[in-house]
């Protein structure tokens, strides 16, 4: 893994921690590889209802990783609700149980979405991995290394700086053949995944990136304002999907600010 490899995969204990099923094949060679424990905010039912859990579970159990505790707690309309009506208290609670199951594995590194601005699901997963990982930090006898998985980006999108100490995976074509046809084959991403092949083409799968998260609680890391995803909200509105648009300055920075403000009061 990577240009200068860190440490060994196999021999190193990992946690992936993402919001929603379906993620995992960004990572799909690296699951197989590091076998971690995996993590689920929600069930990936989205406006339909119909949870994705079940096929990703099926990759999950193939590749040899196991299942946290947190694994489909919540449903898409759910999560959209807690963060609209600022039910800081669940939040806060997850992060506690991920907290403690980083201080009872001793993982030696998480990897997790990051912050895109593209949906908020991922953002707020990424708000919880960063405050869970602060509470438990005094707590464990050796420092837990953070990375985060781009799902709307490609590292070449982004400056080379930004990836000098990223941790890399160039896939063989046995190792891309495999993830293709994991990709090809979960039947509630197809129109996801036909569209990204039609756009990037199948080589963009060859490489996997996890990108180190700074050290800290940056939680108000600027994205371009208004994120995408106030953008596709509205869109939702309109439809008839949801009542309320769900705005970065409203929902979202509070909620950041709510978690930084109790992982410093625990501290």
């Amino acid at each position: 893994m990577n240009r200068t490899k860190k440490f060994a995969l196999a021999k190193s204990r990992a946690a992936l921690i993402i919001a929603h099923p379906g993620h995992e094949l960004r990572v799909y060679h690296w699951l197989t590889v590091a076998r971690p424990v995996v993590f689920i905010l929600t069930d990936g039912s989205g406006h339909t209802g119909k949870s994705r859990l079940a096929t990703t579970t099926q990759i999950v159990e193939a590749s040899g990783s196991a299942v946290g505790s947190i694994y489909g707690r919540m449903s898409d309309r759910m999560m959209y609700s807690a963060i609209i009506n600022h039910e800081y208290k669940r939040f806060i609670a997850l992060v506690e149980e991920l907290a403690q199951s980083f201080m009872r594995a001793s993982f030696d590194y998480v990897v997790g979405d990051a912050i895109e601005g593209y949906n908020p699901t991922h953002d707020v997963c990424r708000l919880l991995i960063n405050a869970a990982l602060e509470l438990a930090k005094p707590r464990l006898n050796h420092a837990m290394l953070n990375y985060e998985i781009l799902l709307t980006g490609e590292p070449d999108d982004y400056a080379e700086a930004r990836f000098e100490k990223a941790l890399w995976l160039e896939l063989n074509n046995e190792a891309w053949q495999q993830k293709l046809a994991a990709a090809r084959g979960y039947p509630e991403l197809a129109a996801e995944v036909d569209g990204m092949l039609k756009q990037s083409g199948r080589e963009t799968l060859r490489r996997e990136c996890l990108r180190p998260v700074e050290p800290g609680f940056p939680f108000t890391a600027q994205m371009p304002e208004p994120p995408y995803y106030e953008r596709y909200g509205e869109q939702r509105v309109a439809a008839g999907y949801f009542q309320t648009v769900l705005r970065y300055r409203d929902r979202m920075l509070p909620l950041a600010e709510a978690l930084a403000q109790y992982v410093s009061r625990q501290l």
